[in-house]
């Protein structure tokens, strides 16, 4: 019998040689028309990263470290430290500060309080219930992590659930289940142990349990946990900071382009999207795919109010970093708000304050701006540690393999753009497309996005594709009526919201990792609602960009 662990890495090193020796027949082949012989070993190093990236052979960070070297190993760049100039992206330092940020939420449960508010507020009913669960969620993810939000939730939706149907009715897809069900939320005047769920199969019915079996699965489990993963991923698309694909169009526009998205501009592009997509999803889960066929939920209500009680008032560090926090955010936006500012200001200061190229009062030319929003988040880290609420242990203790897997997206990008291989790309396969309706490119644009991200992740299919959407752009220029560098601005822009809307597969998104990681849940329920979800939402998507192509975006991005 093979080992689990020796087959892993067999596995491993079989798909670690196809990449290598896929990389070395690409570099090795005749250089096709209208291609340099840098852009042909650039497309290597994309195929080295992205068959690791789709296949999973290497973590996605450790392949995203290897990009530098395969990069200046074949000759793309003529040394190592120009390779390396994507790690130190300014945006990959707004990610550090916004985990660092959501680390100190986390260490005084002020994200947690905000969860059990919600729920106690509007959770009257099952489908208010799953409602108010998926707006905290939501609403959560926009300034923490996706990831690290839905690994906070999972264990208070699963709390709520006991209160709702009782502990034994909440049926877990393994034996072992990986992750439990909070005991600080769900804890129950039984003494039973939590981890006694059984192995079981789907409800025929694909309804409510029977009340003697502890074998099936009710609708509102289901729809309560997907709702959480599912308004985690949404969620994430309101601000720049909320999801992987955010920074990483945000990246490479500014690398290929020279084009910077603002924390406010990407605020006026992602929070209608969420306002839209957010409440379709809940009613869609909730009305129609797994409605909940309970009816009363006071006891979980109870739950929660009781549970928000227990945490007493906030300490006198949580407040601290609640103020910081909400400072911090406040000066996000404030800071996008130069240009209607800046008329009422001397010139030196509306430049110091905002940037820009003119004179400073400090006395020199050019200033980046003191409210530049990643000024604005790595001032806030200091903050944190002068205000004694967090040492640098708690700091340090964020998603460092997402850093990584950022700086190594930001590397490729840059040169595929340098060689001209994103434009080769970009002809090659998009050509056909040329002269076609808006609404079939979009449609077209976010179908693809959403199928890749179901095989992939929507982080490697946003490091992956957006370079090639940004160098689509003169192809389509004249199809939508833009300038080159606006239309590649609204290609990549929709490509990134789209790859936030993958919901049939764990592999797509952290969110459903961790949700379907926690066992309480199967992966066809998760198929069901996905399928469904991911045609309607290619629809919504597609036509909610093409309106917002007419009438909103104009006014924001170009």
């Amino acid at each position: 019998m093979i080992h689990p662990s020796k087959s892993r890495s067999q596995r491993r090193l079989i798909l670690f040689a196809v990449a290598v020796v896929g990389t070395a027949l690409i570099a090795v082949a005749p250089s096709p028309g209208g291609l340099t012989v840098k852009g042909q070993y650039a497309l290597a190093t994309m195929f080295f990263a992205g068959f690791l990236w789709v296949t999973g052979a290497l973590p996605l960070a450790v392949t995203a470290i290897s990009i530098p070297f395969v990069l200046t190993a074949l000759g793309v760049y003529p040394d190592l430290d120009t390779a390396l100039v994507g790690f130190a992206d300014h945006l990959i330092f707004l990610f550090i500060a916004g985990f660092m940020l959501a680390n100190a939420l986390q260490k005084y449960d002020i994200d947690r309080r905000i969860a059990l508010y919600m729920m106690y507020v509007m959770g009257s009913s099952p489908r208010r219930l799953v409602g108010a669960v998926m707006l905290a969620t939501a609403f959560l993810s926009m300034w923490v992590s996706n990831t690290a939000t839905t690994a906070m939730m999972t264990p208070i939706a699963l709390g709520v659930l006991t209160q709702v149907l009782g502990r034994e009715e909440v049926t877990a897809a393994a034996d072992d289940p990986s992750a439990d069900i909070d005991s600080s939320v769900a804890a129950d005047s039984r003494s039973e142990d939590k981890d006694s769920g059984t192995s079981s199969d789907v409800a025929s019915d694909g309804g409510l349990a029977d009340t003697t079996r502890s074998d099936s699965f009710t609708n509102l489990q289901i729809s309560m946990l997907l709702g959480t993963a599912y308004a985690a991923s949404v969620g994430g698309v309101g601000t720049l900071i909320g999801t992987p694909p955010n920074a990483i169009l945000a990246g490479q526009l500014d690398k290929i382009l020279g084009y910077e998205i603002g924390f406010v501009q990407w605020l006026l592009i992602g929070l209608p999207i969420v306002v839209v997509t957010l409440p379709l999803v809940w009613y869609l889960l909730t009305f129609r795919i797994y409605p909940p066929k309970i009816d009363d939920v006071d006891d979980a209500r109870d739950e929660a109010g009781r549970y928000l009680r227990a945490e007493g008032p906030l300490s006198t560090r949580g407040k601290r970093v609640a103020i910081i926090f909400t400072v911090t955010a406040g000066l996000w936006v404030l800071g996008g708000l130069g240009g209607f500012f800046s008329d009422y200001l001397p010139a030196t200061w509306a430049t110091t304050i905002f940037g820009g190229k003119g004179a400073t009062v400090l006395g020199v030319e050019g200033h980046q701006g003191l409210l530049y929003y990643v000024m604005v988040g790595l001032a806030a880290i200091p903050a944190l540690v002068l205000a004694d609420t967090m040492e640098w242990d708690e700091l340090a203790d964020i998603d460092w393999g997402t850093i990584l897997l950022f700086g190594g997206g930001i590397a490729l990008a840059d040169a595929l753009a340098a060689t001209g291989a994103t434009n080769w790309i970009a002809n090659t396969v998009f050509g056909s497309l040329t002269g076609a309706p808006i609404l079939l490119v979009v449609g077209v644009v976010v179908l693809l996005i959403i199928f890749l991200t179901e095989m992939t992740s929507n982080t490697a299919t946003a490091s992956i594709i957006v370079p090639i959407l940004i160098g689509i752009g003169g192809i389509f220029a004249t199809t939508l009526g833009l300038a080159e560098v606006s239309a590649a601005i609204f290609l990549s822009v929709s490509g990134a919201v789209a790859a936030s809307f993958a919901f049939a597969l764990p592999v797509a998104t952290p969110p459903n990792a961790i949700v379907f990681g926690s066992g309480y849940i199967q992966q066809e329920h998760m198929m069901r609602a996905g399928v469904i979800l991911n045609l309607v939402m290619t629809a919504v998507l597609t036509v909610l960009i093409w309106l917002m192509f007419q009438f909103v975006w104009p006014a924001i991005l170009w």
